[in-house]
């Protein structure tokens, strides 16, 4: 059986990711966003899924800055709708609750419930694995923010439903594999691709990038800058836009665009995900 990693416990957001795009794979939970690149570089897995952006508080840009060091390419995409839930252990009340425990990302995107709730917030490093240790620990006055499924894995009774600041709320992720790992589902079109760009440090640099793919109609799906380590003061900017790179448009869009840049790195093509 195939084998994908994630970031956190099972229950955790990714791990929903996972069985979305890739239904018959065996979920493998990992610590860090850091070992799921290093399992999958190293063939340990056969693929790995990771969030990139959040409809509510934006990009998870340790997973940017990975995507430039690492030598993987993209194969991928799902969007996972998030209600979240606070959880304790059974017999709790909401008025017993004193600590809050979550990813950093879970706490702020109930940042109002909370404000109200008047409790103690304490970051974890995994909405699910808030549950776990709530229920390994037997911790009486404290809940935990994380997905349904979780409170069903750990047995934890919900004491409040869809507590995210907006009912809108979805997570954006991205599968990531070795080089000329094709992953198990049709890459046929419709499309997007992901590239990171580097540009001289000279106005007008960027204007002129995005106007390569303007004139040819191309579709901009998302420009995102991170410094780049290597050069103090300037940037790297990670592009989405619509399409295969090997339709002759693209192509000569990204041969243009690799001539005016200092650096181009095409990280991937793959299906385009639908709104759940």
């Amino acid at each position: 059986m195939s084998q994908v990693a994630f970031q956190g416990e099972s229950g955790a957001y990714s791990e929903v990711a996972v069985l979305q795009l890739f239904p018959d794979a065996l979920p493998m939970p990992a610590t860090t966003f850091r070992d799921v690149f290093d399992r999958v570089e190293s063939a340990a897995v056969d693929w790995g899924v990771l969030p990139i952006e959040n409809s509510l508080t934006g990009s998870i840009k340790e997973n940017y800055d990975l995507l430039a060091t690492r030598s993987l390419t993209l194969v991928g995409e799902t969007i996972v709708a998030v209600q979240h839930c606070l959880m304790a252990l059974p017999g709790q009340r909401l008025d017993d609750i004193r600590h809050v425990l979550s990813h950093p990302q879970g706490l702020e995107q109930c940042s109002d419930f909370l404000r109200n709730l008047g409790v103690e917030q304490v970051p974890a490093y995994d909405t699910a694995g808030s549950a776990k240790l709530i229920r390994q620990e037997g911790r009486m006055g404290a809940a935990a923010i994380a997905s349904r499924r979780a409170a069903e894995i750990y047995r934890l009774e919900i004491l409040a439903d869809s507590i995210q600041n907006q009912a809108d709320n979805f997570t954006r992720f991205l599968a990531i594999a070795l080089p000329h790992k094709p992953p198990p589902f049709d890459l046929s079109p419709p499309r997007k691709a992901s590239l990171i760009l580097g540009l001289a440090n000279e106005p007008g640099a960027l204007y002129k990038a995005i106007g390569v793919l303007a004139r040819r109609g191309i579709q901009l799906t998302r420009l995102e800058s991170r410094p780049n380590r290597k050069k103090p003061w300037e940037y790297q900017f990670y592009l989405d836009f619509e399409g295969d790179p090997q339709d002759p448009r693209i192509a000569e869009a990204l041969s243009e665009l690799n001539q005016m840049a200092a650096s181009l790195v095409l990280l991937g093509a793959y299906p385009q995900a639908r709104m759940p």
